[in-house]
């Protein structure tokens, strides 16, 4: 559990953690004796959790930001009584509970709605030249407590008590659904994002914000386990054969390949090609006049040659086609044979049952008339549906501003706010320790970006492809795809092996042991961990949804081959990973036959790793470039053709004014429609007297078949 919470906290918020337990403690002083919490029972442990609840009303703004650090104290496991990080682990989980049992979130979530509506301390963000700690604290309360409670509780624990299991899926069902100001809780933190990107709430503690939308989506809507059940549970709905396997299982049973070969073997391979280049048998020019152009290839061939050494005596003997003439013998002539008739058309003429016709048209119906499943993706997909565009572009920007590649300019937004210290460091100590803070910063919020983007595309798939589809296709206009790219273009083994942490700060052991004393070599030695988890959990992220949107798209597979990035693509194989490899390896599968025949053979070590990991389609041609889809279609028709069929899904389903009456549901029931008050026109009532005689009293009627 602990793995998440320390990334809550920037290490410029370390004194916090005191100033919380004096405000908890002045509080429980005040009306408890001289006990320790955790000495009290259950019933004196719920009675001061409602009296700090009651105080919460309080007007007072000073007042109640010292109530809230109470509370978020009692979250944080009332530290200062613990003597070990698990004794911590275990009183946040009780606490916790009993917080949430007590009706404290619904609590904060009017007091976070207060918070984003203050105009006041908005202007004056807006008007300040530099942004600090300090104008967020209110915030970064709220915030904290409500990503401690969601993150502890969406945690499932087979020791919880049966009235816990029962609070923790209440509390799931109500985070996801609009009760909280008539929206989900992921609704209202979207609103924040694309607030604090327009610049009028440049206090926003964006970090915070982030990952308390990720955990929210994460609990409410359910991780890659729910996904797959979820998956398994829709199939066995519609009649579908079970899946072959589960995609993330085989992935963990595959081991990486060695990456690319290095400058300087290619070097050396270079020097003994040319040694062997007099031994060709072939003439050159002819290889020349056969072999591609390849428009996409980077300046620097280094970095697009693979280290091919049993492929070099591989040389093309194809000839001109005069020479073709002298060596090859012409065709024997055959005898004619008798040209067999055949009948035009198919033989036997087909044949159809009624009840056959029935269930097409039922299962043709049912694709615009069907009852939508109230699930906590659909509510979530209707809250942000009229501004997702919006939240595409906020989150986008803020990647941006996260990324390492990207260089400071003075239009992008500031995602330091809430990791800036009032007074900047004076000693070359404090600025190192700024400096991995700001640096951990920036890993964090990348982190929760890709997060949240990844769980969203993958439940709206799951829940109606259009939901997905409009997502991806914004992401798209929003410029993702050159972003994500944008991102792999750096040194990628650097960034996976970061060391921008300090374990000894980390909570809570920087609250249950005594620190050591920090140094300038300590700071940059970091930690023994071989990886970034952090990072290359981002990077695996970035590259699946990299995937999701160019996945069947030759458009924005074109948009790969356009950006070149190939030799960016490959510079990530470097990262022995097994899955981050794979879908490096996906994306340089899909653009392969755009790339030309010149690329593919300086490529081959590439092209035997493609497939050796990557999944593999009948008559699966992707590396020759002989399939239709490679041809240079028209591919703005394409997207503009997906956007109207979008458009059509979104305003059949959700629009409610211009619903169209050929969609809407018809009641099939004969007890109600006969049960319905029909308006009869004037000319039938004059004639009623001659419908029933010539309708009904002169027509025979079977009653037995009619009963029957």
């Amino acid at each position: 559990m602990f793995l998440l919470v320390p990334e809550l906290y920037s290490y410029t918020e370390g004194p916090e953690f005191a100033l919380n337990r004096k405000c908890f403690e002045e509080e429980f002083r005040a009306h408890v004796s001289d006990k320790k919490w955790i000495e009290l029972d259950a019933a004196e442990h719920r009675a001061h959790a409602m009296r700090l609840l009651d105080s919460l009303e309080v007007i007072a703004r000073e007042k109640r930001l010292k109530v809230a650090r109470a509370i978020l104290y009692m979250a944080q496991g009332t530290f200062a009584e613990c003597s070990s990080e698990a004794e911590v682990q275990s009183w946040m989980r009780y606490n916790i509970f009993l917080l949430l049992d007590v009706g404290t979130f619904s609590a904060l979530v009017e007091l976070l709605n207060m918070e984003i509506d203050n105009s006041a301390a908005c202007s004056s963000a807006v008007r300040k030249p530099a942004i600090s700690l300090a104008d967020s604290t209110d915030l970064r309360v709220l915030l904290n407590i409500m990503y401690l409670m969601v993150e502890t509780i969406q945690q499932d624990d087979p020791a919880d008590k049966p009235e816990w299991k029962i609070i923790r899926e209440t509390f799931r069902t109500e985070l996801g659904s609009p009760l909280f100001n008539n929206e989900p809780i992921s609704v209202m933190l979207f609103g924040m994002v694309t607030k604090f990107c327009s610049g009028h709430a440049p206090h926003f503690p964006m970090k915070k914000v982030l990952l308390l939308l990720w955990k929210s989506i994460l609990f409410t809507l359910g991780g890659f386990e729910q996904l797959q059940s979820i998956k398994i549970r829709k199939r066995e709905e519609l009649g579908l054969p079970p899946l072959p396997e589960d995609s993330i299982r085989v992935i963990r049973s595959m081991r990486a390949a060695s990456p690319p070969a290095s400058a300087s073997d290619l070097i050396e391979q270079q020097q003994k090609r040319a040694r062997r280049e007099h031994k060709a048998l072939i003439k050159q020019d002819n290889l020349d006049a056969f072999n591609e152009k390849d428009p996409y290839k980077a300046d620097d061939s280094r970095e697009d040659e693979d280290d091919n050494d049993d492929n070099d005596n591989s040389i093309e003997t194809e000839t001109f086609p005069l020479e073709r003439d002298e060596v090859m013998p012409p065709p024997i002539p055959q005898p004619p044979s008798e040209r067999v008739s055949l009948p035009k058309g198919l033989p036997w003429a087909p044949k159809v049952r009624e009840k056959d016709i029935e269930n097409f048209l039922e299962s043709s119906r049912s694709k615009f008339i069907e009852e939508v499943e109230m699930c906590a993706t659909e509510l979530l997909y209707q809250g942000i549906l009229p501004s997702l565009p919006q939240y595409m572009i906020a989150l986008l920007k803020i990647l941006l501003a996260a990324a390492p590649t990207s260089k400071a300019k003075t239009d992008s937004i500031n995602i330091l706010a809430d990791v800036l210290p009032e007074e900047m460091p004076t000693t070359v100590l404090q600025s190192m320790k700024l400096g991995v803070d700001v640096n951990r910063h920036k890993e964090i919020i990348v982190k929760a970006i890709s997060a949240i983007l990844l769980l969203l595309l993958k439940h709206f798939k799951l829940n109606h492809i259009y939901q997905f589809e409009y997502m991806a296709q914004h992401l798209v206009f929003a410029n993702c795809i050159p972003l994500i790219l944008k991102f792999f273009n750096q040194n990628i083994m650097s960034y996976i092996t970061a060391k921008n942490s300090i374990s000894v700060l980390d909570f809570p052991s920087c609250v249950v042991y005594e620190l050591p004393e920090l140094t300038a070599e300590s700071l940059e030695a970091g930690d023994n961990n071989q990886f970034c988890w952090r990072n290359l959990f981002s990077c695996i992220n970035l590259l699946r949804i990299l995937n999701k949107l160019t996945k069947w798209k030759h458009s924005r597979t074109m948009m790969l081959v356009v950006f070149k990035s190939a030799p960016i693509l490959k510079r990530a194989l470097k990262v022995k990973q097994a899955m981050m490899q794979l879908y490096v390896l996906k994306l340089l599968k899909v653009q392969t036959k755009y790339l030309g025949r010149q690329w593919r053979k300086s490529n081959m070590k590439t092209m035997s790793a493609i497939y050796q990991k990557v999944r593999h389609r009948l008559n699966d041609d992707w590396a020759y470039g002989n399939d239709l889809d490679a041809r240079p279609w028209d591919f703005q028709a394409e997207e503009c053709a997906l956007r109207a069929s979008i458009e059509r899904f979104n305003s059949r389903r959700y629009d409610k004014s211009h619903s169209n009456p050929d969609f809407l549901p018809v009641d099939n029931c004969l007890q109600s429609v006969l049960g319905q008050r029909v308006d009869l026109p004037e000319d039938f009532q004059m004639n009623y007297d001659l419908w029933l005689e010539r309708e009904v009293f002169s027509k025979p009627i079977s009653w037995e078949e009619l009963l029957q």
